[in-house]
């Protein structure tokens, strides 16, 4: 695996993390909180319709994990433009690191709160976003 397709490809993870972000944004509004309403009720399958959406306390929560979501994918993109040609096995740690933090921590707390469907949903995410990154790629030959 190149070092150029790292690159590309923490670009790819940059855009699968902030891409849920204008999603749980919208759901700080009841007259927009839709996508987010429908995206939980998928992750915590089955398809019911139990979730609501319509406590101010989830919308909060919507609106703090919008926020955290469109931070650490726009920091990924700048890691993969502004620092990978400096440090790329840094970069590639840094990521892969923060991706199975998250994918840990965040799968243990959907199997705690009874939503294992979640847990199963991220480690498609979480191939996603990792691909290639598993494994250092060669150094540049030039």
């Amino acid at each position: 695996m190149s070092q150029e397709f790292h690159k590309f490809w923490l670009k790819i993870s940059a855009i699968t993390i902030a891409s849920f972000a204008p999603v749980f944004f919208l759901g700080t509004m009841i007259a927009t909180s839709e996508p987010a309403r429908f995206t939980l009720d998928l992750l915590s399958w089955p398809i019911d319709g139990n979730i609501t959406y319509s406590s101010p306390d989830v919308r909060f929560l919507s609106a703090l994990t919008g926020g955290f979501l469109l931070g650490w994918g726009v920091m990924v993109w700048l890691l993969s433009t502004l620092v990978y040609d400096k440090a790329p096995e840094q970069v590639r740690k840094a990521v892969l690191f923060g991706m199975l933090s998250w994918f840990f921590l965040d799968s243990s707390g959907s199997i705690a709160s009874g939503n294992l469907s979640n847990a199963i949903f991220n480690i498609l995410i979480l191939l996603i976003a990792v691909g290639p990154l598993w494994v250092p790629a060669k150094p540049q030959t030039n």
